[in-house]
């Protein structure tokens, strides 16, 4: 998946600043082996993904956060062997969100795939779910 606005409208600063700080923690998780997501609601991590995968978490993320409008945030690994266990979004990930009440999707552009695009995005058009794909230069510049 290239770097972006994959789907969806461009995030508001709010769900940008999400997107940074959910970027830093799921790198920091993912360095610790622990999963590859995180979803955050206002400058707060309201789930880390472990062993239940990233569906599960979005889940338990909506049960926590009954007004939704949260953000997902999706990386690789910093070890990740790229020949295995690659993250993956599709239409399924984006059918939790909406179940959940996410409202935006936040990937690693170049290191994750994505399912079925032509599908992926029309899914998140008509359910107005954000889709931005980002790279370590993005974030950075982002901070800066």
């Amino acid at each position: 998946m290239r770097s972006g606005l994959i789907a969806g409208r461009t995030p508001s600063t709010t769900q940008q600043a999400d997107i940074e700080f959910g970027w830093e923690v799921a790198k920091r998780m993912g360095a610790l082996d622990i999963g590859q997501s995180v979803c955050v609601k206002d400058g707060a991590i309201l789930a880390v993904e472990a062993i239940e995968g990233t569906d599960a978490s979005i889940l338990r993320a909506g049960d926590l956060c009954k007004k939704g409008d949260f953000t997902v945030v999706k990386v690789a690994k910093p070890q990740q062997d790229m020949r295995f266990d690659v993250p993956t979004v599709g239409v399924r990930t984006l059918r939790t969100m909406l179940a959940s009440g996410a409202k935006v999707l936040a990937v690693e552009g170049g290191r994750t795939i994505l399912l079925d695009e032509e599908e992926f995005r029309k899914f998140a058009a008509t359910h107005k779910i954000s889709v931005v794909a980002l790279s370590e230069q993005t974030t950075a510049k982002a901070a800066a």
